[in-house]
């Protein structure tokens, strides 16, 4: 931009409470000093700071500014919770790993408003070259300036008519999708809602400038032929309960578009679209009509200029793209050396299948979405298929009604950084950030203590004669002198074995039944014995509130059936010995 009325500071941590702590940590040295430079510090944050998954981009034209969300950043609750209160350009989200690039998303006709990207015209070298290389491939068919109706020029041709709506859509959309390439966000792939596939097309590399202006020019002005006695109605049901509705207006109406699992698009002759608003305003179901169409695209009266386009589109050469296209022709992924002219008359006579485009963009794995339009429009078709295909993902925009300038620009900007897409801010700020500022604070560390506690004196119990019990609730095994026995023992407290104290009876602690069991089978597979026939428990043992208890489990020699008896004694820390139970196998 050659005038940013904003600077943006990215900052992060690895939690929310780390993003929180970093933001008061900045704050606290960026007041001590009211002579730093803001833009210093973005390029401090930018090129000395790692990016973490929990993040925040700050946006404001001043140091005050910048301090106020600092502010409401380090006080404010962790993303995903209530963020009522905050204020503006203060942006936050929790980033998926990886280097993310989003789907590039064209809408159709209805993101249209006077004034559009007016700013960025007049802001944005970037946007503003666009626009011109557009007017110039328009050249050939249209005899009204693009940039005169961009601005509302005297004279210039009321872009409401179908053929300037549309060229002049279809530039601002590539204009976009050039400024978000120039700060670094190149998409995974494309897909477009009716019109909105010719940019999708541009933007992938199948089809040139040239070719796409003369697709939109040409078939816009077939579109205007036929306006007048049509319109179109939004509409929401599923698909088939309304292809059965139609049925009752026999061929008069057609479903032009499927944007979500309940939000299709109906169009056709302007009188049979009254009566099925009337009905279904009857019926208790939402529907309107879409304002500003008298055009009947993807309806059977195309079918009348169908000659007409594909000898106007014939010379129109595709070519295979290296981003991946969505067609909501076909509703997958498609090979882009077919998007000739009988593809672009089926895009306008067909029913547009956003909905299955964007199930197939889910299955192949893509979560994160960019409305590549000067207002979103397909948000909520978006969000519902997405939630139906079970895909947690992120539904970005570029501008919204008048709110066409830098400022939105950069939020948008924002909020796809702190969901995860790859930014180039350096580029966002046009060049203009000098010598990162020095002294900024370090991580915000969330320090914790994680070293075990030891239950008992750390010792090497293999040098005092004892061997491994392989048992979490065993200490040390020994075989016993002059006999086939065995001796098992062990120490066990509420601290070292803290989930013993969940077995309570009347406020005390006690060994369940069934570490007991576990004991003897252990002791028993140690000395090939598979299973316990019996055991009796005498006596409870119980777990001292402070401290401990010192257990042996004896096992005795075999008898001539190859039995074995075992015992459990216990005594508390301190204490005479004396038995907790004992039980014979």
């Amino acid at each position: 931009f050659s005038t940013a009325p904003a600077v943006a500071w990215p900052v992060s941590g690895r939690t929310g409470p780390a993003l929180r702590a970093q933001a008061a940590r900045l704050r606290d040295r960026i007041a001590a000093d009211p002579a730093a430079d803001p833009r210093a510090v973005a390029a401090a944050l930018l090129h000395t700071r790692s990016a973490f998954e929990h993040r925040a981009v700050l946006l404001a034209a001043d140091l005050p500014g910048l301090l106020d969300r600092l502010d409401a950043l380090a006080a404010g609750p962790d993303h995903g919770e209530d963020d009522g209160g905050r204020p503006d350009g203060l942006i936050t989200g929790v980033a998926r790993a990886g280097d993310v690039r989003p789907v590039f998303v064209f809408p159709g006709q209805g993101s249209q408003w006077t004034g559009m990207a007016l700013e960025l015209l007049d802001s944005s070298p970037v946007f503003a070259e666009r626009i011109a290389a557009c007017e110039a491939a328009f050249a050939p068919y249209l005899d009204w300036s693009l940039t005169g109706v961009l601005r509302a020029a005297d004279g210039a041709p009321s872009p409401d008519r179908v053929d300037v709506l549309q060229p002049a859509l279809f530039a601002v959309m590539l204009s976009l999708a050039e400024l978000w390439r120039a700060c670094g966000v190149e998409p995974a792939a494309v897909v477009g809602h009716s019109q909105g596939e010719v940019a999708a097309a541009v933007v992938a590399g199948a089809l040139s400038l040239a070719d796409g202006a003369r697709i939109v020019a040409l078939r816009s002005q077939a579109l205007l032929e036929l306006s007048g006695t049509s319109a179109m109605a939004s509409v929401a049901l599923p698909a088939d309960r309304t292809a059965a509705l139609l049925t009752a207006w026999d061929g008069r109406l057609s479903l032009a578009a499927v944007n979500g699992p309940t939000s299709v698009v109906v169009a056709g002759d302007r009188t049979a679209l009254d009566e099925m608003l009337e009905k279904l305003t009857a019926d208790g179901v939402w529907a309107r009509r879409v304002p500003g169409v008298d055009t009947p695209g993807h309806s059977a009266r195309i079918e009348e200029v169908r000659e007409r386009m594909l000898d106007a589109l014939a010379p129109v050469a595709p070519a295979e793209s290296a981003v991946p296209y969505y067609s909501t022709v076909t509703g997958t992924l498609l090979d882009t050396a077919g998007l000739d002219a009988g593809y672009w008359y089926r895009n306008m006579r067909q029913t547009v299948q956003l909905e299955q485009a964007v199930r197939a963009l889910a299955a192949d794995g893509h979560a994160h979405f960019l409305e590549i339009s000067p207002h979103p429009v397909l948000g909520v078709g978006l969000a519902e298929t997405l939630e139906q295909a079970g895909t947690d993902a992120f539904l970005g925009e570029t501008l919204r009604r008048d709110a066409g300038g830098t400022g939105r620009f950069l939020t948008s900007l924002a909020a796809a950084h702190v969901n995860g897409v790859q930014v180039d801010w350096d580029a966002a700020h046009a060049g203009r950030l000098p010598h990162p500022a020095p002294g900024l604070p370090t991580y915000a560390f969330q320090r914790g203590r994680y070293w075990p506690q030891p239950s008992t004196p750390a010792g090497d119990a293999t040098a005092l004669g004892l061997g491994s019990a392989g048992h979490p609730l065993l200490g040390a095994a020994v075989p016993l002198p002059d006999t086939d026995g065995f001796l098992f023992t062990t120490r066990l407290s509420p601290a070292s074995h803290p989930w013993l104290a969940d077995h309570a009876l009347l406020g005390h602690a006690l060994l369940p039944g069934t570490a007991f069991l576990e004991l003897a089978l252990h002791a028993g597979r140690q000395l090939g014995c598979a299973r316990v026939e019996e055991l009796v428990l005498e006596a409870p043992l119980p777990l001292p509130e402070h401290g401990g208890v010192q257990v042996q489990l004896t096992v005795g020699a075999a008898d001539g059936a190859g039995r074995r008896p075992v015992a459990v004694y216990a005594r508390p820390d301190g204490a005479g010995a004396d038995p907790a139970g004992t039980g014979q196998p």
